[in-house]
Order: C-alpha cells, then structure tokens, then sequence
C-alpha cells in the first residue's frame, strides 16, 4: 500500500490506478473504522488529514482524465482543511529513484523520470509560476547556476503542488504554455482573451497530448492546475 507524493504524472498507467485503488482502501478504512491495514504507515500517516486526502485523489483524478480515462468515485472528506502530513514515507528525491527502479523494464508515466536537476526544473516551472513569480525566478536562476541539489528541489516542488495557486497566477501559467501549441490565426492573444483559464488550460492539454509539444506534454502544471480550476470531478 502506498501513496505518493510526487506529481502523478510520474505514473505509469497500472501505477497510477494502483494508487487510485489503494487511497480509496484508506478511505474506507478510516471512514468506516476497519482493522485490517489500519496500522499501515500510510494509513497513520494520512489519518485525520481527510482534506488532503480528497486533494490528493483529485490530484490522481486529474491526471486520469488526461490520459483518458473517468474517475467517478469522488472522494469528499474535509478534516483538517488546508493542512497535509508532515511527513514522507520516503522523501521525494528517493520516490524517484524507487520509480526509477521499478520501470526499469516497464513503461515511463506521462513524464520522464528527471535524470538532473534541470530536467525536473523544466516540468514543474509552470506549476511554480503559477504559485509564484520570485520563486520561480529564483529558483531558475540558481539551477542555471547549479547552486541547488536535486533532493531539495523535490522537496520543494513536491510541497509547492500541495499549494493553491491564485486565478491569475493559473491564467498566466497557462498562457506560456499555450505559446508553445497554438500557432494558427484564430490562436492569438486577442481571440482567446475572452476565454476562461479552464477553457484555455482544456484546450493546452488537448493539443500537447495529441498534436503537439513534448515539452509541454512533459509539464506537471498540465494536469496540476486543473485541480484548482475543476468545479467538479476531473
């Protein structure tokens, strides 16, 4: 049994439908009181967080749905809102290196497992941006200048997902991504101003999932921000 903390794009298929599976296993065993795993370490370690235990499911729901497929089994706990463990099961730098491990004769999640510290910076850049603009500058400035280690960009990256980005930081994220799918006429700045951030971020994952950028294809910010833009399920 297991959840994980990095981004879910990270998955493979099988293991994010695995961990889809298992957080509902911890669900119902703390909603409804059941023995069995009821001492697993995941288990204590999300006991009482039920808000970060929704989140986190919508979190896998998104990037679901981005890959096609439904997630209909909502989860709705609200206990300790805004608030996640403090602890890691193991830390985020080593969750990619037991990813690393366990598909080295398997398929890859929808992004590459990072082999350096720029390669990580350029997936999660836009999830930072839309959380915050002097970070973000700061943290590419120190990674053009290697003056950041690699575990503690996971650390870092993993806990700012777990942040609510404001409206306009999301839109703003979304339009830099968007400048690498669109390319045709009736794409300008102009044409899509009156788009909401969720139309638009809907349309950046249509055209990087099946026409366009890998890099964008790559960005963690491609199903994370849908998770504070959807009224309802992914």
């Amino acid at each position: 049994m297991r959840i994980w903390d990095i981004s879910p794009g990270y998955l493979n298929r099988q293991s994010l439908l695995g961990e889809h599976r298992e957080l509902h296993g911890i669900v119902s065993i703390i909603v409804n009181g059941k023995k069995g795993y009821s001492r697993h370490p995941e288990t204590l370690r999300w006991g009482g967080f039920g808000w970060a235990l929704s989140m986190r499911h919508r979190q896998l729901a998104c990037e679901m749905a981005l890959r096609g497929y439904t997630d209909r089994s909502p989860v709705t706990m609200n206990s300790n809102q805004n608030e996640w463990p403090g602890i890691f099961i193991d830390n985020p730098y080593m969750q990619i290196q037991l990813l690393r491990e366990k598909y080295a004769d398997r398929e890859n999640g929808r992004i590459p497992l990072p082999g350096d510290p720029q390669q990580f910076w350029s997936q999660h850049k836009y999830s930072v941006l839309a959380r915050n603009q002097n970070i973000y500058r700061d943290i590419g400035r120190r990674v053009a200048e290697h003056n950041i280690s690699f575990s503690r960009m996971c650390e870092i990256f993993t806990l700012m997902l777990r942040e609510k980005p404001s409206s306009g930081g999301i839109r703003n994220s979304v339009q830099h991504m968007w400048g690498y799918v669109s390319g045709k006429e009736e794409d300008s700045a102009a044409a899509i101003d009156h788009w909401s951030a969720r139309r638009l971020l809907i349309e950046t994952q249509r055209r990087a999932m099946f026409d366009g950028s890998e890099y964008i294809r790559s960005s963690t910010a491609l199903s994370d921000l849908m998770v504070w833009l959807a009224d309802d399920d992914c």
